[in-house]
C-alpha cells in the first residue's frame, strides 16, 4: 500500500512523538479462572436485560457476530462449574444480579473491584518477574494501567504488599484511558527508562470490565455486554543497558481523530461505568487510519509495508476488520488479534499486550505496531524493535 499524501491539518504536530529505547525483559497474563463460552454468555444476556424470547435468536446473533468464544470474569464463583443454563449461572454469581431495575451501584462494583483487581493484577506481575528473570525487589518503578475501577491505596499498594517491592518504588497510575490504555503506560515506562537507563520498571494493566455489566433492552449497553471481559497483563521494562536481544519499545505516538468526541465514550453512572460506542466507529477508523499511520511511522522510517507484526486491539471483529481494510492487510497480518479475542474478548488495555505475548512466544520477526483505539475518538500506537 502506498502512502497518502499529508492533508495539512489532518495529522498532528510531530511534537505528540515520543522516542527512546527501553527493552522488555519478560511478559506475563493472567485471567480469571472462570471462563463463560458463548451459549453461557447469549443465555445470561436474555436473562439479565429483560429481553423476550422473541430476541432470543438475535441476541444469539449478535454475541456469534462477536467473534468471542470465551470470556473471563470474576463475577463467576470458580469452585463449581455452572451448568449449561442461564439460571444454573445465576446462580454461580458472587452477587445477585435483577434486571428489574438498573442492577447494582457503583459504590457496590468499586468495593468487588477492590477485592479482586489487586488478586488479578498480582497473578500478572508474578508470570511478568518471572519470564523476565527480576526479583522484587529490582523494581525501581511501578505503572499500574486500569480503567475500570477506582480505590485508593489501590491496586499499587495491592501490589507492594503481594509482591514485596520496595518501599520506596516509584508509582504512576494510568486511569480512565480505555482500550488504548497500555500504550500510554508504556509512553511513561519509556520516559522512565529514558531518563535512567538502569531503571528497572514494572507495568501492571488490569481490567474488571464485567463489573460494568449494564441492563434494560439499550442497544449500547447489550453491545458492550456482548464485547467485554476481565483480565490483567504484566510487563518488565529496563533501559539501553540491559540485553539487546530483547524486543525494544522504540517510540509511541498519538493521534486525536477531529470531530468524533461523542463517538466512543466512558462514564462513570450511578449504575456502574457505561460505555457509548456508536457504530461509526469502525468506519472512521477505516477512513483516517492510513493517512495518520504513513505520517507516523514515516517518523520512525518505517512505512506500514515494514511492519512485521500487527497488534491491533481487538475491539471488537468490525474493529479488526477496519484496520485490515484501511492498510490493506490480508488475513493472516490480524489473525492473532482476532485468537486473542476469540479466547479471552475485549478485556481493554491488557488485551494488546495478550497479542504482544504472542508475538514473543512465535518469534515473529520485528518491527511491530502496537494499535489501539479509545474515548476521543483517540489513536495510539507503539513501535517495538
Amino acid at each position: 500500500m502506498g502512502c497518502r499524501p499529508r492533508l495539512g491539518t489532518m495529522i498532528g504536530r510531530k511534537t505528540g512523538l515520543v522516542t527512546s529505547h527501553s527493552r522488555i525483559a519478560g511478559l506475563g497474563l493472567a485471567t480469571p479462572a472462570h471462563r463463560i463460552g458463548r451459549t453461557e454468555s447469549v443465555q445470561f444476556a436474555v436473562a439479565n436485560t429483560g429481553v423476550g424470547d422473541y430476541r432470543d435468536s438475535k441476541m444469539a446473533a449478535l454475541y456469534r457476530r462477536t467473534g468471542i468464544d470465551f470470556r473471563g470474569t470474576v463475577l463467576v464463583d470458580a469452585e463449581d462449574e455452572p451448568g449449561p443454563d442461564a439460571e444454573s449461572l445465576r446462580s454461580r454469581l458472587r452477587h445477585p444480579l435483577d434486571h428489574s431495575d438498573r442492577g447494582p451501584s457503583t459504590g457496590d462494583r468499586m468495593k468487588w473491584y477492590q477485592q479482586f483487581a489487586g488478586q488479578l493484577a498480582s497473578e500478572a506481575a508474578v508470570a511478568g518477574l518471572t519470564a523476565a528473570a527480576v526479583e522484587p525487589e529490582a523494581i525501581t518503578h511501578l505503572v499500574v494501567v486500569t480503567c475500570t475501577g477506582f480505590a485508593s491505596p489501590g491496586v499499587d499498594y495491592h501490589l507492594m504488599d503481594a509482591l514485596g517491592l520496595p518501599a520506596d518504588v516509584q508509582r504512576i497510575q494510568v486511569g480512565f484511558m480505555g482500550c488504548h490504555g497500555a500504550i500510554n503506560g508504556l509512553r511513561a515506562v519509556q520516559g522512565i527508562c529514558a531518563a535512567n537507563p538502569s531503571s528497572v520498571v514494572l507495568m501492571v494493566c488490569v481490567e474488571l470490565c464485567s463489573l460494568h455489566y449494564q441492563y434494560g433492552p439499550q442497544t449500547d449497553r447489550i453491545v458492550s455486554g456482548a464485547l467485554f471481559a476481565d483480565g490483567a497483563a504484566a510487563l518488565v521494562a529496563q533501559g539501553d543497558d540491559s540485553e539487546n536481544w530483547q524486543p525494544s519499545i522504540s517510540g509511541t505516538a498519538s493521534y486525536r481523530i477531529p470531530g468524533t468526541k461523542d463517538d466512543m465514550t466512558w462514564h462513570v453512572g450511578d449504575h456502574g461505568f457505561e460505555m457509548t460506542l456508536r457504530a461509526t466507529v469502525p468506519g472512521i477508523i477505516e477512513q483516517h487510519l492510513p493517512e495518520v499511520l504513513c505520517e507516523t511511522l514515516g517518523r520512525f522510517n518505517l512505512s506500514p509495508k515494514d511492519i512485521c507484526g500487527w497488534a491491533v486491539h481487538p475491539g471488537g471483529v468490525r474493529i479488526v476488520d477496519a484496520v485490515k481494510n484501511g492498510m490493506k492487510l490480508n488475513d493472516s497480518q490480524v489473525e492473532d488479534s482476532l485468537e486473542v479475542l476469540r479466547q479471552h474478548g475485549n478485556m481493554s488495555s491488557p488485551t494488546m499486550l495478550f497479542v504482544l505475548e504472542r508475538f514473543i512466544r512465535q518469534q515473529i520477526p520485528r518491527p511491530w505496531l502496537m494499535l489501539g483505539f479509545g474515548p476521543g475518538l483517540a489513536v495510539e500506537l507503539a513501535v517495538i524493535e
